[in-house]
């Protein structure tokens, strides 16, 4: 079921007993949060109403427990559960294991016969729905067999853009076409941060006067389109102490590290691509992508000819294993993604 969907079911008629909201993007996810809230407790009722548990510091058996349970000031429940990919067992991930692991939490027996007024959504924000936690994410949703199963996929860099494009349109904002292009690659085609952003920009006064890239880029100094692009410049340089201070910036600022990393990753791929196909030159650059059917637009060409510049072909190599070993590391049960993320910089500029 998608976002959309399980919206619109809310407006038919009232929820079901359980959900399993499964994918990484929390635009849709605190929309559909928030309609899921209204939709069953009033504002008075949100206190006593509202029990949220935590899978990565609390055990399946106490979450079922606890939604099993009635309670005298509250005849109408939500139970929110994140952190629901922690009960996969740790390393490779066998059905037997997971069913196992289920079966001795008591909720295969819950789903079958839920308690009525009590709705539990079961939440793994951490996987993604392709590559290579499409397994795990199709493991853990035949666990929650019985659940509705929301899917909440990444925004694509068009969708993000025509998701701005449509807000710009219905807030009246004034913004030039460079910096709504400007705005999502800054923002890795994040649309709740996109959304965060705009409307600082409509209080900012972008429905008065017209904004264009150069302002916008001044008004987010620690956007990634800022600072990843000199922290990749200081990386090439092995200069670690640039590296690290531009790191603490990102942090200072918010950044959401995995998508930091995810972000180097894909320009260092896109750029060992175009050194491979001996492109080099920025038009060089955006004809050959937009060729291959990669969304590329002058300023993102720009961008990934200063990163060939600054990385010849081996080292273009090395980095993306290390960004591999990066990733895999941020995935693991409850990591410090600073310091991982200081683990990868140190290893880059070794």
């Amino acid at each position: 079921m998608s976002p959309a969907q399980f919206l619109a079911s809310l407006k038919k008629g009232p929820p079901a007993g359980c959900y399993l909201f499964l994918g990484p993007e929390h635009y849709q996810r605190d929309r559909c949060r928030r309609a899921l809230v209204d939709a069953v407790l009033s504002p008075e009722e949100v206190e006593h109403g509202l029990t949220r548990h935590d899978l990565a510091e609390t055990t399946l058996a106490a979450v079922v427990d606890d939604a099993a349970s009635f309670s005298l000031f509250a005849p109408k429940r939500i139970v929110w559960v994140s952190s629901t990919e922690a009960i996969l067992p740790k390393g490779r991930v066998t059905e037997a294991a997971a069913a196992e692991r289920a079966a001795s939490s008591g909720i295969e027996a819950y789903l079958k016969n839920p308690v009525p007024g009590v709705t539990v959504v079961f939440d793994a924000a951490r996987l993604d729905l392709d590559g290579d936690d499409k397994t795990k994410a199709e493991k853990l949703a035949k666990l929650f067999t019985g659940a509705l199963v929301i899917e909440f996929r990444r925004y694509t860099v068009e969708e993000a853009l025509a998701f701005t494009r449509d807000q710009v349109r219905e807030q009246q904002l004034k913004l030039s076409p460079d910096a709504i292009e400007l705005l999502v690659e800054a923002l890795g085609a994040d649309v709740a941060c996109i959304a965060n952003e705009l409307e600082k920009l409509r209080l900012y006064g972008a429905r008065e006067r017209a904004m264009g890239a150069e302002e916008l880029a001044a008004m987010i100094p620690n956007a990634r389109a800022a600072n990843v692009f000199s922290l990749v410049n200081a990386l090439a340089r092995r200069d670690r102490l640039r590296s690290i201070d531009l790191l603490d910036t990102l942090v200072a600022g918010g950044e959401y590290l995995p998508l930091v990393l995810a972000f180097l990753g894909t320009q260092f791929r896109l750029a060992l691509a175009a050194v491979e196909a001996g492109v080099t030159s920025p038009p060089q650059i955006q004809a050959h992508f937009s060729k291959s059917g990669t969304p590329m637009w002058p300023s993102r060409a720009q961008q990934v000819a200063q990163t060939i510049a600054a990385f010849p072909r081996e080292k273009l190599r090395r980095a993306i294993r290390l960004v591999f070993e990066a990733d895999r590391a941020l995935r693991d049960a409850r990591p410090d993604d600073k310091i991982v993320m200081e683990a990868f910089v140190w290893n880059l500029t070794a």
